[in-house]
């Protein structure tokens, strides 16, 4: 029986992310990534049955010439007519997008627009699309965003301490990112919760290089810990987070640095990085905090404090609380990390059984607290499923 599959696209600037998926089950029939684009050792690689395979670009490297190796590989495997769709990760919308959305011209010029506020990501997710156009323009394609899941947040919470003419002239307000993997494992844990999403109150901490906590009232965020952009919230691998504004007028003013010198300070060498002196890479660190280094410990101990004081301050947000989710690369496979924050929550009625925290890693799902503690759960993420999911829904509504 001929399967309908849906090919997600994750863009970046110097890679493409990609998986073909049904997506009514989530079963994945490969996935792949095309990486160093616009460089001379720019490779793509795909893995389908287990097994992987690897291989070198021609120039001009670029993104268009990575697709041309996708549309290859799909052909060699008989896949190209089980296609029915392209869902494209996109990461701002702004408030102008809030659901999957049909890519049309005008839709791109709006995401072209909204890059002055992901400057860094809009125009690599347009590449993207432009490039997909160019070989599947027969098939829909769809704009999944990043900030859609947020746009539920009341004004109080997205709104910040500024001249309100400046959100209402240039869009200054708190938007939110991760939105598509909150979303999924909140779903997750309304199967473990056995009862509809909607009914549901959470807290979510999607920790990897990025992190942020999302709180979930009823099945909608209506708080999250990234803002304006993906550098507020709490401490990230090579990202500040929160900081005192002032600081950026002491370094410009007093220390010298130019504006593009913070920029970079708080956005690449920050954070566990910038703490540590060591990496961004949690596993570095975290095997340096057994050998003793002192430094590796206070990246950990500020990493861990910060989201534990974060994760408590949503509570307020909330009624009622049902669960705790940690999901993301550190979330998912960290045990330390998780048994860290838990051990700051226990006002909150959370205790960690530590041999449930320590079986969870590489994909295990399920609760990590002990008897008597408040619900809480790894659960991978799956934010391509998301968007192929998304895709179908979308396409299936129009054709009703």
């Amino acid at each position: 029986m001929k399967k309908s599959l849906v090919l997600v696209i994750n863009c970046g600037s110097s890679s493409l992310k990609f998986s073909l998926m049904e997506p009514n089950s989530g079963e994945e029939v490969f996935n792949g990534i095309a990486q160093c684009l616009l460089l001379n050792n720019a490779s793509i690689s795909f893995k389908m049955n287990g097994e992987k395979q690897e291989l070198s670009l021609k120039a001009p490297f670029d993104h268009d010439v990575a697709i041309s190796a996708l549309v290859a590989f799909i052909n060699n495997n008989h896949l190209f007519h089980q296609i029915t769709a392209i869902g494209h990760r996109v990461v701002h919308g702004g408030e102008k997008y809030c659901h999957p959305t049909l890519i049309t011209p005008k839709v791109k010029q709006q995401v072209h627009k909204l890059a002055k506020l992901a400057p860094l990501h809009n125009p690599a997710n347009l590449v993207g699309i432009e490039a997909a156009e160019k070989v599947f323009g027969h098939l829909a394609q769809v704009a999944i965003f990043d900030t859609a899941f947020h746009q539920t947040m009341p004004e109080k919470a997205y709104i910040y301490g500024l001249p309100y003419s400046l959100y209402k002239e240039h869009g200054i307000r708190r938007y939110g990112f991760h939105g598509t993997s909150h979303y999924f494992v909140a779903k997750q844990a309304s199967i473990h919760l056995n009862k509809p999403l909607e009914q549901c109150n959470l807290i979510s901490a999607h920790l990897g290089n990025g992190c942020s906590i999302s709180v979930i009232a009823d099945g909608k965020s209506v708080d999250t810990s990234l803002g304006f952009t993906p550098l507020e919230g709490v401490v990230m691998g090579t990202r500040s987070g929160d900081v005192d504004p002032g600081i950026i007028f002491y370094l410009v003013n007093q220390l010298g640095y130019s504006l593009d010198q913070v920029d970079n300070l708080l956005n690449k060498e920050s954070g566990l990085l910038g703490i540590s002196g060591l990496s961004n890479d949690c596993r570095t660190i975290e095997a340096e905090l057994l050998s003793g280094n002192v430094r590796a410990k206070l990246a950990i101990d500020v990493f861990c404090y910060r989201i534990a004081k974060k994760i408590a301050s949503f509570s307020a947000s909330l009624q009622t609380l049902d669960g705790l989710i940690f999901t993301g690369g550190i979330g998912e496979n960290s045990s330390t990390i998780r048994g860290l924050i838990l051990n700051q929550l226990s006002l909150l009625g959370f205790t960690v059984d530590e041999q449930l925290n320590l079986e969870k890693r590489f994909g295990q799902q399920g609760n990590i607290n002990s008897t008597n503690s408040r619900a809480c759960w790894v659960i991978p993420t799956n934010e391509e499923w998301v968007i192929a999911e998304q895709t179908q829904r979308l396409l299936t509504s129009i054709g009703e």
